[in-house]
């Protein structure tokens, strides 16, 4: 049995994402207000914190003007305001704007700014530290620590230094034990310690299946004289089909620098689709085009998101813990945000936290946290829009989006329709069978606009070493063949955004090939294999891309 070192916090916080970060600020903080000691660390698994954060990003401050009322003055990079906001619905070769007086006050972005969450998070860090929060860069949550009574106690980081055949290298260093009164899965979407414990406690019993989107994510640098800072765009329609649910975005930061980007659904049908080529189409449209030419592309990113809204929200709180941020999933699907309400469940969840650390009984179970949430201004954000990814699953996008204006232009009044639609199944049981689909021709990249996986992910900085055990397992090591390329022609080639899944065939044999040194850490294949077959865990520590302003 491997000796592992121990440490003993009063909360432990896995992930420095928003959520994470304004958990252990907001600790902190109470504590230094009620003149107590409080003992905080927060687990990053990336290189440092922020270079494995990715948004669009449109933040809305409303949160962060609760947590750091004076964030302006404390050198926040948060410095672009939102100054235009546009919507479009495109065809192959056209579009229509849609006015800004038809759009749902919900969609305004007014008051909202354009930012690299990646540097956002990366302020919250500094300011995490100066209250005396721990951060552990490097360090992933990799097993999840059960007292005698079974409730969570804390959590395992990673070993390193084991060699892909399960030998210690000389530079083995065994993971380490964190102990704590109070753990916090702060992981981002379709954590690996989120699954587990929803495994085990049954946390979606009485939830839906989540919903999720596949983002894409480029920096260009554009030129001068057609660049709009504060400008944001969105998009609907082309390239996708009528049922399949997605858009894309571009925003204007600033120094001449743009935010291009694309989400497919990931209840999309057809397994001959491939969401990394239709974000290079979208890129080729007459209204995107022209700001791309002589432009120069500076980084690139995919990761999920989470879309299921308030039905798919599992039960948050477990003993000894709680699911914070999009380990829960809080994003607000038609507003494209999902870091505001991430810090607010952060803020709940610490706030619960340390009542419960103060009045001398800490329950095992943090019941205040989720009626925090349903009194909280996150919870009407959520059910504002309970019914918009729905309704898109159920009338496609023309149908769906039409439902949608009406249902948010209603709220907006102060009327509330009555029902709320049901999400009918989870993202990897809508695809069809490869015989009843059509296959999808797309056009070779010409290096100017559009590119190939292994050109792109380049520009993701991706840092794994090569002699480590492969983090993608497989459950079964015949399904790959006999099942999804036999009945669904192999979607994993497609779905995932950086290349890690190859058939390799042969005259007479065919194998699945996974190049996992490419990994950009999305979560497709876990949430899209038709048959659940791929699990994602977190590889060795710091491993993954290195997004710099992402």
């Amino acid at each position: 049995m491997t000796q592992r070192d121990q440490m003993q916090y009063d909360v432990v916080i896995v992930g420095a994402g928003p959520a994470g970060l304004a958990a252990a600020i907001r600790l902190k903080q109470l504590a230094q207000t009620n003149a107590r000691e409080l003992s905080v660390c927060v687990l990053e698994k990336g290189a440092e914190v922020g270079a494995q954060i990715l948004s669009g990003a449109v933040l809305d401050p409303i949160a962060l003007n609760e947590l750091i009322p004076d964030w302006n003055s404390k050198g926040a990079p948060i410095t672009t305001q939102v100054k235009q906001d546009q919507f479009l619905w495109l065809t192959e070769s056209n579009h229509y704007k849609i006015p800004a007086l038809f759009l749902p006050p919900l969609m305004n972005n007014h008051g909202n700014y354009i930012v690299s969450l990646g540097q956002v998070c990366r302020w919250l860090a500094t300011q995490a530290e100066e209250l005396g929060v721990d951060i552990f860069p490097g360090f992933s949550g990799n097993e999840i620590l059960y007292g005698d009574d079974g409730s969570v106690k804390g959590i395992i980081t990673g070993d390193m230094g084991i060699a892909r055949d399960g030998s210690h290298k000389n530079t083995f260093s065994a993971g380490i034990e964190l102990h704590a009164r109070y753990t916090l899965i702060a992981e981002g979407t379709r954590g690996s310690l989120a699954k587990s414990l929803e495994q085990k406690f049954n946390l979606h019993a009485n939830a839906e299946p989540q919903k999720y989107g596949l983002g894409f994510k480029e920096i260009w640098n554009i030129d001068p004289d057609l660049h709009n800072e504060g400008a944001v765009l969105h998009t609907q329609g082309w390239p996708l089909d009528n049922h399949t649910g997605g858009g894309g975005f571009l925003y204007h930061l600033a120094d001449n620098k743009i935010a291009v980007g694309f989400v497919v659904h990931l209840n999309y049908r057809n397994p001959y689709l491939n969401p990394f080529e239709e974000f290079q189409r979208f890129k080729t449209h007459p209204a995107i085009k022209p700001l791309l030419q002589n432009a120069k592309r500076l980084s690139y990113g995919a990761r999920t998101i989470n879309e299921g809204g308030v039905q798919s929200l599992p039960e948050l709180v477990f003993p000894g813990g709680a699911l914070i941020g999009c380990a829960a999933g809080f994003v607000n699907v038609p507003k494209i945000k999902g870091s505001h309400n991430a810090m607010k469940s952060g803020m709940l969840a610490a706030e619960t936290v340390f009542e419960a650390l103060t009045n001398g009984n800490s329950p095992a179970l943090l019941t205040p946290y989720p009626e925090k949430i349903r009194n909280s201004w996150l919870w009407k954000d959520l059910h504002a829009v309970r019914n918009i990814k729905p309704a898109l699953s159920a009338f496609g996008n023309i149908g769906g989006t039409l439902y949608g204006g009406l249902d948010m232009w209603l709220h907006s009044l102060g009327i509330t329709l009555p029902w709320t639609l049901k999400h009918k199944q989870a993202d990897h049981e809508s695809l069809t069978v490869a015989e009843n689909a059509y296959p999808i021709y797309y056009r070779a990249p010409d290096g100017k606009i559009t590119f190939d996986r292994l050109a792109s992910i380049y520009l993701a900085n991706i840092q794994h070493e090569e002699d480590q055990p492969i983090h993608l397992r497989l459950t079964d090591n015949t399904v790959p063949i006999a099942t999804n390329l036999a009945v669904y022609a192999a979607p994993e080639q497609r779905y995932c955004p950086a290349g890690v899944y190859e058939i390799i065939k042969t005259e007479t044999t065919a194998r699945l090939q996974i190049n996992a040194a490419n990994c950009i850490h999305c979560k497709a294949c876990d949430i899209k294999d038709p048959t659940q077959n791929i699990t994602w865990v977190p590889p060795q520590g710091g491993s993954g891309p290195y997004y710099e302003s992402m």
